[in-house]
């Protein structure tokens, strides 16, 4: 009875415009209810809150009236993380690759809605986010964590521009240090020597000379075509101009080349020219074969009927090289042909300078930092100088 005249005594008090809490019988829970207007087509709109108890409810309707009453939007009690993640893979990632989003909604799927997809986004603290990731610490690398921890930062950060949520705790969160990732490596010169010697009877050959002789991003490659193709150069030009390509496209969205700098011609060694002329009459011979099968795209490297060449076909074909050449296949990437190239120029004492423009990175940092490795035993170029500044007395 005392409950019943409170719930009464409350419906008394409350004024016009104030909302409203009634029991629905279906849903055996308490609704509060509060008119917000109308909206631009002159919809009226309200908001609903329910609760297990009377007091609960109320609770819920002073919470949205406070927030009216402060000009603060009113949050969702039951929109969950895994609707802000969705979201945010639909429309913050307009601006990204294929790749990109591909990439992005296979992290989300794995780690973060099967952990915290089912959270409702306003109830989701700090703690429990820090928890997540010290779990998530355990198996996958710091760069990984780092990734996973944008996506749902930045999943958030759209919903609480929606007025999906006031805050984002995630933003508070440190990420961990997780496992050690997989360091890139390059070939030694008697393995890049191996792994010449392998590719040339496959048709990965002109492809695995181009990336160890010249350094190309393997998705530079993939995209390049026949008309940014010289062969022949200008010989008899002063100077002498030698056969080149030119790295003006790339597989990435749109066709551009990873940076500004990334645009680039590359002077080709003979070996390069050789390795072109015998793929050309190779794939002049598949197109034959293939007939009307063939589509043409103008592509250096192509598939078996013309079309462009898919980043899996190229790592499952340069492995079967690899492994060929005597190396454990699994071991290595196509990329790294490309720290090959950069670390044989660096041991052959070629400036660090004129390596990079010729990879076409923006700086020398990443070049020596990421790219070049020590492939010579020793770094004995300080001993034999101070040798001849401070020689030995006969």
């Amino acid at each position: 009875m005392a409950k019943a005249r409170s719930e009464q005594d409350d419906r008394k008090r409350r004024s016009r415009g104030d909302g409203g809490i009634h029991w629905d019988e279906k849903r055996q829970r308490y609704i509060a209810t509060v008119d917000l207007g109308f909206d631009a087509r002159g919809k009226r709109k309200t908001k609903r809150a329910s609760g297990k108890t009377y007091t609960e409810a109320k609770d819920k309707l002073k919470e949205i009236q406070r927030a009216l009453d402060d000009g603060l939007p009113v949050t969702p009690h039951t929109y969950k993380v895994k609707e802000a993640v969705n979201a945010f893979l639909k429309y913050g990632l307009r601006k990204c690759g294929k790749e990109t989003v591909k990439n992005y909604t296979y992290l989300a799927d794995g780690h973060i809605i099967p952990c915290l997809g089912e959270r409702n986004l306003r109830e989701l603290s700090a703690d429990e986010v820090d928890d997540w990731l010290e779990e998530l610490s355990l198996t996958l690398s710091t760069r990984t964590l780092r990734l996973v921890h944008s996506i749902l930062n930045r999943s958030v950060r759209m919903a609480q521009k929606r007025d999906k949520v006031k805050r984002n705790v995630v933003q508070l969160c440190e990420v961990p240090t997780g496992q050690d990732g997989r360091p890139s490596k390059s070939l030694t010169l008697e393995q890049v020597e191996a792994v010449l010697k392998a590719a040339e009877s496959t048709p990965m050959h002109a492809y695995i000379v181009l990336s160890l002789l010249l350094g190309a991003r393997t998705e530079e490659l993939r995209a390049l075509t026949w008309d940014h193709v010289d062969q022949l150069g200008k010989p008899d030009a002063v100077p002498v101009v030698l056969p080149s390509i030119s790295v003006w496209r790339s597989v990435r969205e749109g066709g551009d080349t990873k940076t500004r700098k990334s645009r680039r011609t590359l002077a080709m060694p003979t070996r390069c020219v050789e390795a072109l002329k015998a793929h050309r009459i190779h794939q002049d011979a598949r197109r034959k074969l293939a007939g009307k099968r063939w589509q043409e795209h103008g592509l250096v490297f192509a598939s078996e009927v013309g079309t462009p060449l898919d980043s899996h076909n190229v790592r499952r074909a340069f492995r079967r090289v690899v492994k060929a050449a005597g190396l454990v296949a699994k071991d290595w990437t196509p990329r790294e042909m490309r720290h090959s190239f950069v670390s044989v120029l660096s041991a052959a004492g070629v400036r660090i300078e004129d390596i990079a423009r010729l990879v076409g990175h923006s700086s020398t940092v990443v070049t020596e930092t990421v790219y070049r490795h020590q492939i010579a035993p020793v770094m004995q170029h300080a001993a034999i100088t101070m040798d001849d500044i401070f020689p030995v007395a006969s």
